[in-house]
């Protein structure tokens, strides 16, 4: 079945056009809803969401579509999407929704559904879900007695912050520590800086300020240029910034530069490795990790598993292997023994908790290996497949040719976005570049000509 609706990570669109509309919304908890009625209980649905403007006409319909369907609505109102999935669980409902187009701009939005376990769905669910949403379920639809309530949930914010912090040892402190944190004006912007002042570190607070319209507008995860300026003007040790959901983090050392989330794959790995905590001796990432990073941990002995982009896959691969420690290059890290998905809170206080023992500048701790040349550039289409092209295909064989043994190609089409994505990666930094512009210029000609 050709999927209409659900990309790599939920729906996703513009808001207020297809998918995202509030129609489909409402369709999407209608069929979310009947999808996941089990046995005669109240059942119940946990929503949050971050702090786009459109996450209120979502969030509405949303409610509509599940009370119709039966579902008591939990609202959970601006919070990370890792609180979600944990709170999917505390609160014992059927299922747990996040409004969010985690570090995409304010105009889009997107819903990203998770399981009673709180981890994100199948496909095969998904594809289930899916094919309610064209067609007419009125008929199975609750009774005018059997309709589903919706109420305002207090005290979110200090159950997921107290989460947070469980999840390092009770003795450790952050007293000495000056941090700037980045909210990206999203979903953390309450809880992030919280947690970190009552773990006792000195809290910099930066982009806390959401207005509906700025989330992650030059700032966040994706944009770390002003973390790093902010923590070279307060000479603060270590910088931390979330994107719009607060599923991923990148980090910034004390000199201002960015620390990627496969150094940090790297750090977690082998902290966790020498304390005898990492299962299934290796890492779950994706195709898009560096190769220096599989270097790295070929070096300490580990595995490095890779996976489809989507932390989704990542934790898919971590559960049906045994492995705790995953996540992708662009900050998602996934640490199963705390979290059934990203969490860019949990994730920071686990770089937070080797600096701390190790007493040593952010630069030397989270620099693990040196980075192997690696290109990344999108091109924009408007439809068709060009990947299917001729020209196309023969540029790739030709790149794969040159790179050999000492390299890698990966090409794919975004799941969230008209992109064709066209990565390239070895030791020969000219050749890397020259493969990619290659294929971008092949699949720029064919993109013209149609």
């Amino acid at each position: 079945m050709t999927r209409r609706y659900f990309g790599t990570d939920g729906i996703r669109g513009r808001a207020n056009k297809f998918p995202m509309t509030a129609e489909v919304a409402m369709k999407v908890g209608m069929a979310a809803g009947l999808s996941f009625q089990r046995g005669n209980h109240r059942h119940r649905v946990v929503l949050g969401k971050d702090t786009r403007l459109s996450g209120y006409m979502i969030e509405n319909a949303l409610v509509a579509g599940f009370c119709a369907a039966g579902m008591d609505v939990f609202l959970l109102g601006p919070i990370p999407t890792p609180a979600v999935a944990m709170l999917s669980r505390s609160l014992r409902a059927d299922i747990g929704v996040m409004i969010s187009a985690s570090h995409n701009p304010y105009y889009d939005n997107g819903i990203k559904l998770f399981g009673p376990d709180g981890y994100k769905l199948s496909d095969e669910i998904e594809m289930r879900i899916e094919a309610l949403l064209d067609q007419d379920v009125d008929i199975s639809l609750a009774d005018a007695d059997g309709l589903g309530r919706a109420k305002r949930v207090d005290g979110v914010h200090d159950r997921y912050i107290e989460f947070a912090k469980r999840t390092l040892p009770r003795s450790m402190s952050l007293a000495g520590l000056r941090i700037v944190i980045d909210c990206a004006n999203g979903a953390a912007y309450k809880v992030a800086p919280a947690a970190l002042w009552e773990l006792g570190a000195e809290v910099i607070t930066i982009n806390n300020e959401p207005n509906g319209f700025n989330i992650n507008e030059e700032c966040g995860s994706t944009h770390p240029v002003g973390l790093s300026k902010k923590v070279h003007e307060v000479r603060a040790d270590i910088g931390i910034a979330l994107d719009g959901d607060a599923d991923r983090m990148v980090i910034v050392d004390e000199n201002g530069a960015v620390v990627d989330g496969d150094q940090i794959m790297a750090l977690i790995a082998e902290s966790w490795h020498q304390s005898g905590r990492l299962a299934g001796g290796g890492v779950v990432a994706t195709v898009m990790s560096n190769l220096g990073l599989e270097r790295f941990l070929g070096d300490t002995g580990l595995q490095l598993h890779r996976t489809q982009v989507g932390d989704r896959y990542v934790v898919e691969h971590m559960r049906a292997h045994g492995l705790n420690v995953g996540g992708e290059q662009s900050g998602h890290i996934v640490l199963s023994d705390f979290s059934t998905t990203g969490d860019g809170l949990v994730s920071a206080l686990q770089v937070l908790a080797c600096i701390k023992r190790q007493n040593k500048p952010v630069s030397e701790i989270c620099k693990k290996f040196e980075p192997v040349p690696q290109l990344l550039k999108n091109v924009r289409f408007a439809g068709g497949k060009p990947l299917e092209a001729a020209p196309v295909k023969a540029a790739i064989e030709d790149a794969r040719n040159r790179l050999g043994k000492s390299g890698r190609l990966v090409i794919r089409p975004s799941g969230t976005e008209p992109l064709i994505r066209v990565m390239a990666e070895g030791d020969d930094q000219k050749l890397v570049e020259t493969v990619v512009n290659d294929i971008v210029g092949v699949i720029g000609d064919i993109k013209t000509a149609a």
